[in-house]
């Protein structure tokens, strides 16, 4: 029989419970065994949903109070200095909510540790900070007391762990200069896989028989010193007591399939829905006594599977395997929504063609049976409904639209190109009048309750549209004084009216469809609600035009047009899987070209278009970079090369990596640039110092993501370090991202003291 295993489950809770519990502690509404208790609910809840799958295993792991790799990093004892860990004792749950937020309800505020995005997801993680002298250790217990739940409660605990060659590939640290690949890392390994043996050996001791190792690194071009050490781990690693089931996912194993033959593992998982063409040469390199794992339900997105070419795939690894064969998705089911069941506002046609995580693990179900042979009849109509969807979607008239695909035909004559930055930016200082070190904002402002309810009340009818108008544009008018009154320079209008800065511009794009539940967790207590876009887009009416155009006959100084890139959609939504992802993102492109050219007739000066996705779109393979730059960069352009030279195209990047696509970067040829730098102390400015990036750039010196609020000689030394890397006439002063998450006593705080330090500055140039 076919065995069937899950990577693991979303861990937020159907109704965001362990996002309402997290933000309760943090702000003293709640205790940490309420919190505690919050936890204990999800995860037997989501264990008895695997269960009644016909799940053989399930995960434990996959919970976090905050990140999985956050988790692992304080279970190893990884704590930096400054947050005060004393030795030899537990890691508390307020030092694991320090590290991440920068404070917790007890402890010293230390500045937070960096986050960035989990290879080419939404997804954030906590980065582990690695130093030469560092030691390991079992530093907290919540792995072991859920393992111990899971079987209190009668399941089969199968623990998820990060690998070790993938967690000190994503670490970082002032010792280790080259980045990910750097080898010197590689020095930590034996203090670091004692640990993890005695992880091993003390759930050996539990009765667990299986335990999944994450090692999604093994898809990328590893230097050859990395690839050297996966034997020698695994050496280790497999004689601990348990079986070892090492999971690959994201990419292909085909760089590296080489290392398979002998390797000492028990079982092996593959993403066959990322890259099905490797399945020949695993099963080829495969020993005759491991299990093999097929990732053949798609983790990523939320369309329902083609279960007929799944199906073909399972029958030619099982004819190879026999009960070796295992079926589970392609990866863990974070990154989708948890139940589908609950979406009574998407019609029927287009529901039929989804499947969020619980229609997932039936769909797998459906599998191992069909794969098995013995359907029940049940089976075989569920299997029939499922293919009628399919081909439902496939002949729909809602999907292709003539009028955007000659449209798209045209566009391929339309210029991207501008004037030179030189000439562009003296217009635009002519037309802006802009002091040394500018002051400005990312875009959004805080969504107090009172803005949350009231967009809540409108769309349920509860309030007129009249009425609705004028709350938005009080709170616009007092957002305008606000940042008139502390001395920004460029303005913004606060996004009242927006609930996501994607989800909104797709509520008024055609080819996109919105969930009401389908919520995904992005980092923390932050989850989003990505919207679905299943056929051609194209802009109905202007979006942000009247926003913007109000917000500015309310000052004389310059308010930002706000709009999210064509990128930035495509990324941070669940996307069409029937034709490539940069058609899409050229149909989005056009639609914000039009606004853009609007804004600007409008009389906006100023226009931002945000792309924080850019990097995270990148493929996991270099060698597949260039055609995607090419095509990223193209869609940017092509939505804001319409313009005339004195306004100003602004965008914004955070939590990213730079080095190696600054050349890209520059190719967008945006007039301002503004980037994340407060966590990594102005680090990423040596991208753009090292390629003598020609055009204006305000790195973040606010953390937005941390509820502390800046000093202003904190800030004022930042901003210093980066005029020792960036001529200071290119600079602007401004915080690392949107202000939407955070609380208006600190915002006001916060950047009064930014404007100061801008202030002293430039009394000091």
């Amino acid at each position: 029989m076919t065995i069937i295993h899950n990577l693991g489950f979303p861990r937020i809770g159907s109704d965001r419970e362990l996002k309402r519990a997290q933000e309760a502690y943090w702000a003293g509404r709640g205790d940490q065994a309420a919190l505690r208790e919050t936890g204990r609910e999800l995860r037997a809840r989501h264990w008895a949903i695997q269960a009644r799958a016909g799940l053989a295993t399930v995960p434990v792991g996959d919970f976090a109070w905050y990140d999985h790799i956050l988790e692992w990093t304080t279970t190893l004892g990884a704590v930096p200095a400054r947050f005060g860990q004393p030795e030899g004792e537990p890691v508390g749950l307020d030092t694991l909510f320090r590290m991440a937020r920068g404070r917790a309800p007890s402890g010293t505020p230390a500045a937070a540790c960096e986050m960035t995005k989990w290879f080419d997801t939404n997804y954030h993680y906590i980065v582990p900070e690695l130093h030469p002298d560092q030691t390991y250790r079992i530093a907290r217990e919540d792995l072991f007391e859920q393992v111990a739940e899971a079987l209190a409660l009668g399941h089969r605990p199968k623990p998820v762990i990060p690998g070790p060659l993938t967690w000190l590939w994503l670490g970082k640290g002032d010792a280790y200069p080259h980045g990910a690949a750097d080898e010197a890392k590689l020095a930590l390994l034996p203090g670091l896989l004692a640990v993890y043996e005695a992880v091993l050996r003390r759930l050996a001791g539990q009765g667990v028989e299986w335990v999944q190792i994450d090692e999604p690194i093994l898809g990328l071009e590893l230097p050859e010193a990395w690839r050297a050490a996966l034997p020698a781990v695994y050496g280790r690693l497999a004689g601990q007591g348990v079986r070892v089931l090492l999971a690959t996912y994201f990419q292909g194993l085909d760089l590296n399939l080489d290392l398979l033959p002998g390797l000492p593992v028990h079982g092996l998982h593959v993403d066959l829905v990322r890259a099905p063409g490797q399945l020949e040469g695993v099963l080829a390199a495969l020993r005759a006594d491991q299990v093999l794992s097929l990732g053949l339900v798609d983790g990523r997105n939320i369309w329902r599977t083609d279960l007929d070419a799944a199906l073909r795939i399972a029958t030619q690894a099982q004819a190879r395997l026999g009960e070796r064969l295992w079926l589970a998705p392609s990866c863990s089911l974070l990154h989708v929504p948890i139940d589908l069941e609950r979406e009574g506002g998407l019609d029927a046609e287009l529901k039929s063609w989804l499947s969020f995580a619980v229609q997932k693990l039936d769909e797998l179900r459906l599998l191992g049976a069909l794969a098995d042979g013995r359907p029940t009849s049940d089976e075989l109509a569920a299997a029939a409904r499922q293919r009628a969807a399919l081909q439902a979607r496939r002949d729909s008239p809602r999907i292709h639209r003539p009028a955007v695909a000659r449209r798209l035909d045209e566009a391929a004559s339309l210029s991207r190109e501008r004037a030179h930055f030189d000439q562009r930016i003296a217009r635009q200082q002519a037309r802006l009048g802009l002091p040394s070190y500018p002051t400005t904002t990312i875009g959004s402002f805080p969504q107090t309750p009172e803005i949350r309810a009231l967009r809540r009340d409108w769309r349920g009818g509860g309030i007129s549209d009249a009425a609705y108008e004028n709350a938005i544009r009080a709170e616009i008018e007092r957002v305008i004084r606000f940042q008139e009154d502390i001395g920004l320079d460029v303005l913004v209008h606060g996004e009242p009216e927006r609930n996501d800065m994607v989800e909104y511009f797709g509520e008024l794009l055609d080819g996109f469809a919105f969930t009401e539940y389908g919520w995904v967790q992005s980092y923390g207590s932050r989850c989003v609600k990505p919207p679905l876009i299943y056929g051609d887009v194209a802009r109905l009416a202007p979006m942000t035009v009247a926003w913007s155009a109000y917000a500015q006959s309310l000052t004389e100084r310059p308010v930002k047009g706000m709009l999210t890139g064509p990128v930035t959609i495509l990324q941070w939504s669940f996307v069409r899987d029937d034709q490539p992802r940069a058609l899409t993102c050229r149909q989005i492109a056009l639609a914000l070209r039009d606004e853009v050219q609007d804004l600007e007739q409008a009389g906006i000066t100023v226009i931002q278009i945000d792309e924080p996705a850019f990097r995270e779109g990148l493929p996991l393979r270099r060698a597949d970079w260039p055609a995607y730059l090419d095509w990223a960069v193209d869609c940017f352009r092509l939505s804001t090369s319409g313009v005339r030279e004195d306004t100003q195209i602004h965008t914004h990047m955070c939590y990213s990596e730079f080095n190696d696509i600054i050349e890209a970067i520059a190719r967008m040829d945006a007039d301002v640039i503004t980037i994340e730098t407060s966590r990594s102390n102005m680090e990423l400015l040596g991208a753009f110092e090292d390629f003598a990036y020609p055009n204006d750039i305000g790195p973040g010196v606010y953390d937005i993501h941390s509820p502390n609020v800046p000093r202003e000689d904190w800030m004022v030394d930042l901003i210093r370090r980066a005029a020792q890397r960036l001529p200071a006439e290119r600079l602007w002063v401004n915080p690392d991202c949107g202000l939407k998450t955070r609380g208006w006593p600190e915002t006001r705080a916060a950047l009064a003291s930014m404007v100061q330090a801008a202030r002293t500055l430039r009394a000091a140039a």
